[in-house]
């Protein structure tokens, strides 16, 4: 076979999926999504977390975005502080009457005062994942947008990758609620950054149906947009996600939306009596309506109940094809999806 006709078919099998040659498909395996960066083994969303993500071959590497008192976007999962900073400690009559000290209520010269830990659960004090990075131990702090986007990019000029951004847009209804708009301030830090169509390296994720429109149809962004799937029965949201995993939700979510990131759990619906996971219909009807799949999340230190195994859970996630994959640990996930 000619050298020209080796590179048409490379193409073809590139594109097969979605496409565009993107970075993550090679020879059709799902591309690997670092979860708050490489969490497994450094504190989560810290700019070392990302640096690792980034050695480790992630495709794209995440980040959750909040809003600071003086509308400083900053690279946090929750909209609160209290479980993975000292923010307690530091100051100790700022907290709401929820007991949760949130990071609106905080001017960026505040926030960069706190030191950034695992994360802990509120009620014992623990460390969520025991075998994680210990508490107390060396120095982390919470990093704005517009830096975590510069080391990525930096880090792609120096090892001539190509490494994407997945942002999410945490709760702007909420936000909105406390006299701030979050998307059109990340928008304008996207495309200061030089992220502004679909064919650059970046997802745009939001649990906002919503907010997702808004961004499509007011503020006319063109870069991909994810619908994220959560849980009816967490009573966390009014929306009906149950409704957006059928055949009618999805096909609206089609009309907005280049993807979905729905939980590992709805992709199967438990185990058969041969131990084999019966699957769900989601991802099939996703594709049949031009929806790439990206399920959360994979960690090789807490697997869904029935799997014996990290090379049993990719397993099962390449049998239904899905499109990428966050994971913990992006490591132990590139090599178990063939990488």
């Amino acid at each position: 076979m000619r050298v020209g006709s080796v590179v048409s078919l490379l193409i073809i099998v590139l594109t097969s999926r979605s496409g565009t040659v993107a970075m993550g498909s090679e020879l059709d395996v799902p591309m690997v999504i670092a979860h708050r960066g490489a969490s497994g083994y450094v504190v989560e969303h810290t700019l070392p977390a990302k640096a690792m993500a980034h050695a480790m071959g992630a495709d794209y590497i995440e980040q959750d975005l909040v809003l600071t008192k003086d509308d400083q976007l900053i690279v946090l999962h929750d909209i609160h502080l209290d479980l993975v900073t000292d923010v307690a400690e530091r100051f100790p009559g700022r907290a709401r009457s929820d007991g949760h000290w949130y990071a609106i209520d905080f001017v960026l010269d505040e926030v960069r005062q706190l030191s950034v830990h695992e994360r802990v659960d509120r009620k014992t004090g623990k460390q969520v994942f025991p075998g994680r990075f210990p508490l107390q131990k060396s120095s982390f702090r919470i990093a704005t947008f517009s830096e975590e986007l510069e080391l990525i990019q930096g880090l792609n000029a120096t090892t001539g990758r190509n490494v994407g951004v997945y942002p999410e847009i945490k709760s702007p209804a909420w936000h909105r609620q406390e006299g701030k708009e979050i998307s059109p301030l990340v928008l304008a830090e996207l495309r200061r950054y030089g992220y502004l169509s679909s064919d650059d390296h970046i997802y745009l994720q939001c649990f906002d149906p919503a907010e997702l429109r808004l961004l499509r149809e007011k503020w006319h962004t063109n870069v991909k947009l994810v619908q994220l799937i959560g849980s009816n029965s967490s009573g966390e949201s009014a929306i009906d996600y149950d409704a957006m995993r059928t055949d009618a939700g999805l096909a609206q979510v089609a009309t907005y939306a280049n993807a979905i990131g729905p939980s590992l759990g709805h992709l199967w619906s438990g185990d058969k009596s041969d131990g084999r996971f019966a699957e769900t219909d989601l991802v099939t009807m996703a594709h049949r309506h031009g929806l790439q799949v990206h399920p959360y999340t994979v960690r090789a230190d807490d697997l869904p109940n029935g799997f014996a195994s990290l090379g049993q859970l990719l397993s099962q996630l390449l049998q239904q094809r899905v499109d990428g994959v966050f994971t913990d640990h992006p490591d132990q996930c590139r090599k178990g999806l063939g990488r």
